[in-house]
Order: structure tokens, then C-alpha cells, then sequence
């Protein structure tokens, strides 16, 4: 049996989940920006200084500017879609 103090957390947990087809479009978005964030880095690298390009398994330079374009990628998916979607 639940007690009256629960029921109020609950809905607010409730309320606060987002539906399954928002979730699922922030997913496809977020997927989107790292996929083309990548390639985009990927075909950029070679011209790049060594000391900017991403080595296996090592936090470097690299990985900040594979980031910053994935993050400004991300940003322009979420700019473009936002009025186009409900």
C-alpha cells in the first residue's frame, strides 16, 4: 500500500521521464552529430599539425577538436529541427 507522501514523488518522476519518441529523437540527433562530427575529422586530419591529430588510447588535441565539432554539429541539428518538430 502506498502512503500519501509517495504519490506526489511519483507523478513528479513521472512527469519528469521524456516520451519514448523524444528520447528517441535526441538519440538519432546525438548519433547524427558523432557520425558526421567524426568523418568530418577523419578527412580533416591529415592536414592537421601532429600535435593536433588524435593518437590511439591518448587524450590529446585531437580528441578536443573531434569533440568541439561533434558538440557544434549536435547544435545545428538541434537549431534546425527544433521548429520542424512538436
Amino acid at each position: 500500500m502506498k502512503t500519501s507522501s509517495e504519490e506526489p514523488r511519483e507523478a513528479a518522476h513521472r512527469a519528469s521521464r521524456q516520451p519514448p519518441r523524444r528520447t528517441l529523437s535526441n538519440f538519432l540527433d546525438a548519433l547524427a552529430a558523432v557520425l558526421a562530427g567524426n568523418a568530418i575529422y577523419l578527412l580533416i586530419m591529415p592536414h592537421l599539425p601532429p600535435n593536433m591529430r588524435h593518437a590511439m588510447f591518448k587524450e590529446d588535441w585531437g580528441l578536443v577538436i573531434d569533440f568541439a565539432i561533434c558538440t557544434i554539429l549536435f547544435t545545428a541539428i538541434k537549431l534546425i529541427f527544433r521548429r520542424s518538430r512538436p
